[in-house]
Parts: structure tokens; sequence; C-alpha cells
């Protein structure tokens, strides 16, 4: 090999034998010159018949091996293409196609050991990906509309086979055959576009699911990548979390209330066992303002807790929004409905009012606080849209959840109460950030009575 032994190249072998050919030629024509002097042309066509099967044979020798050599080049180079590289070559001579060859060798060497550590990081990613709880789904030639969602499913990991097909495999199946034995709700939301949450079954079984999704070009074919987090654990722990909370803030607040209170009446009582009533009026007011103060706070919680039962009536569309607008202003984008909206207007008005203000607390232009009804099949479609900064996945994940605010004033009810009120109606709401930039929230309400939201 390079750099070891005697090292001998290919010209001065080559030269050798030129040589050696061109002195047994020389040797043969003096040696039929000695004995034919007479016939020149005979001494030198059989000096050509002597040496041209020897040089035949001695050039044959020499270029059969490096020929071999080509051809073994040839398909080690062609497993290298297909992904192989386990061969390697040797090389006996010490000469430029010796250090060829250990070049070739040192290329093979290298290729398997990256081929090694992508396998092993590939091993640990699927690993992972296969472990972990969120459901993910890569999609093919993924297209959506209002009715149905399209494409293959050529990736699924064990959290989306347990979710959508009791743990069968997913991959080669349609995303749309898939869905038709999903919820309803998972339907819907891939249909309108962008992240957001949804929620699956009812009362008890009410499962809450965070949809994030991300597409990319690959091998100039459009994917998609879904991935599907489970919810309802992280948020039943936060709901725990959030009515401890409101529990030390409406002890605290009973006990900045109680105690002035119970002090005044002392000291109130005191005045009157001495006679000094003169300071009994102002103790009194005092009394009545603070227990006024307790009474708005409880109040505030107690509609909260107990949303009375809606009473539903039929009323026109054109009519509650022209009440709407006149306490808060916004576009109306596109046309109302012609029929009227079977539903508790006070209630409904309060949920409105509730999330158009957040709209227009959330950094958004005022002309670009949009409000939107649609009826789709049996069901009414209300959003409320705006372009401000939207909400990060923590806020997504606990805007719904009752006392949870990002403001410092605020008390978290305004999301809570429209979800409560959207839900008395046999509906639910829905938050999901916009392309481009703010915040839609979409309230899916029955467009007759007695029916349910699909």
């Amino acid at each position: 090999m390079k750099g070891t032994g005697f090292r001998l190249s290919l010209v001065t072998r080559w030269s050798a034998l030129v040589g050696t050919l061109l002195a047994l030629g020389m040797l043969i024509a003096l040696g039929l010159d000695h004995l034919f002097p007479e016939h020149p042309v005979l001494v030198f066509f059989a000096c050509l018949a002597a040496i041209v099967p020897i040089a035949i044979i001695t050039i044959r020798s020499q270029i059969q091996p490096i020929l071999s050599l080509f051809r073994a080049l040839e398909g080690t180079v062609a497993s290298y293409r297909d992904g192989d590289f386990s061969f390697s070559l040797h090389w006996p001579q010490n000469d430029e196609l010796a250090d060829l060859i250990a070049a070739h060798n040192d290329l093979g060497q290298v290729l398997r050991e990256q081929r090694l550590g992508l396998v092993q990081r590939e091993l640990l990613l699927d690993t992972m990906v296969q472990n972990t709880p969120v459901a993910m789904l890569l999609v093919t030639d993924f297209a959506t509309n209002t009715a149905t969602s399209a494409g293959t499913i050529v990736y699924a990991n064990l959290a989306a086979r347990q979710l959508l097909s009791e743990g069968r495999k997913l991959e080669g199946h349609g995303l749309g055959d898939i869905l038709e034995t999903a919820a309803p709700a998972l339907k819907e939301a891939l249909a309108r576009g962008g992240d957001g949450l949804f929620t699956a079954g009812e009362s008890e079984e009410e499962e809450v699911y965070h949809l994030a999704r991300s597409s990319f070009t690959l091998n100039g074919r459009r994917h998609e990548l879904l991935l599907l987090r489970h919810l309802t654990t992280e948020l039943r722990r936060q709901e725990v979390q959030t009515w401890k909370k409101v529990i030390r803030v409406i002890s605290h607040e009973l006990n900045n209330s109680l105690a002035p209170l119970a002090s005044l009446a002392h000291s109130g009582a005191e005045l009157v066992r001495r006679g000094q009533t003169e300071r009994l009026p102002q103790i009194l007011q005092t009394i009545g303002e603070r227990t006024r103060h307790l009474e708005t706070f409880i109040l505030g919680y107690a509609r909260f807790a107990k949303l009375p039962t809606p009473r539903l009536d039929a009323v026109p569309w054109r009519v509650f929004v022209d009440r709407l607008a006149d306490q808060v202003p916004f576009r109306l984008s596109g046309d109302l409905p012609q029929e009227p909206a079977w539903i508790d207007a006070a209630q409904m008005e309060q949920a409105l009012l509730n999330l158009l203000k957040n709209a227009h607390e959330s950094g958004s232009k005022p002309g670009d606080v949009e409000l939107q009804v649609r009826r789709v099949q049996e069901a009414l479609r209300i959003d409320v849209l705006d372009r401000g900064a939207g909400m990060s996945d923590t806020v997504l994940t606990n805007a719904l959840v009752p006392f949870y605010s990002t403001k410092r004033s605020g008390t978290g009810l305004g999301l809570a109460l429209a979800r409560e009120i959207a839900e008395a109606h046999g509906g639910r709401i829905s938050l999901s950030n916009r392309d481009g930039g703010g915040l839609a929230v979409t309230l899916i309400l029955p467009a007759l009575p007695g029916t349910q939201t699909p």
C-alpha cells in the first residue's frame, strides 16, 4: 500500500515490459539473421511471428487484473448507490491503483459509519415519536373544504392509531375514509383550518383536544403534519388549581369585608351603650356600602356558577345584531340568516358582548373586529374575528377554564361564561388562531330548538 514497502509505478512497470519485449525481439532477430543472412524479409516476418504472441500473452496477463479491478469498482459503486456500503476491495500491487483502492475503501468506511449513525438516530427518533402521547398523522396531497378532508396517510404513530382506528395501522388509508368513523368535532376542526381546540363527546365523557397543523413540500408533493393533543386530564388538573385559586380569592374578599363589618358593628354597639349616637349614621352608611360591595362580588360569581336554563324564543337576527351594535362596535361580515334565531336573547347577548369586548381588547384595530353569522346545515355558526395578537398554545389551552385570565384586572369569566351559555343552548365554542394574525372564536348552535349540533 502507499507509504509501505518498495513502490513500483504503473509507468515503470509498462516501460520495463516494453523494453523486455524489444530486447527479446532484437535477440531473436540477431539469431535469425545469423542463420539466414540472405533472407532479411524472412527474418523480419519470423521475428513478428515470434514476438506478437508473446506480447499478446504478456500484455493480457498484465491487463486482466486491472480489468477485473475496474469491474469490481463498478459493482461497489452500484452497491453504494443502492445504500449498501459493506464492500471493500483489495489490490496486491503497490502502485497508483493501490492508492485509488485505499481511497475507495476509506470512502466506504466513512459511509458505513455515517449510515450507522443515521440508523441509530432514526431508531431513537422513531421510538420517541411512537411513544409520545400526542397523536401524529402525516398526510400527503392534503386538501380541505367545508365538507371533507382528502389525502393519503403516510405515517401515523401509536397514539394516532389508538385514537382513530383502535390500534390498527393507518398508513395507506385515505384520511377521509378514516374520518368517517371519527368524532364530528374532529372533522369540523380539520375543515375549519388552522390550529385550535375542539371538544368530542358529551357530558361526563367530554374530551378536549388541541389540533396543531403544519404543511411542507417533500419530493415535490405537499404534506400536512397533524398533531392531536389530548388535554382533558390537563384541563381537569388546571380546573382544580383554578378552583383552589377561586376559593382563596373569595376567602380573601370575604375576610376583607367581614372584618371591617365586625369592627364597625362593635363600634356602633359601644357607642349605643355610651349613649353617643351621633356617629351611628356614618357607621351604618359604611356598613351598607361594604355590604353592597360584597353582594356585588358574590353575585358576579353566582351568576356564572348557577346559569339559569335558557328560555328559547324566536329572535330576528337583524333586531338582535342591531341591539349588539348599540353597545359595542363591530363590522358585520356577510348576510344574516333569514330564519330567526332560537336563543335566549339576554344570555346570548351577554356571551357575544364578552367576546366582542375581548376582540377589542386584543390589540386589534376596531375596524378589524368582525361578527359573522351563517347557517351551516342544521346548525348556526357565529364567528367573532379580530386581528389582534392571537393566543399562545398555553393560553389557548386554558382560555375556556373558569377564572383563568391573562389580564391583571380580569376575572377570567368572560370566555368561560360564553362557553357555559353555548353549551346550555346545546352548542359548543372553539378558539383558533387565524392565518395572518388574530383570533377566531366560533360558536356552533342548533338552528332549531330541541336539536343537537352536529
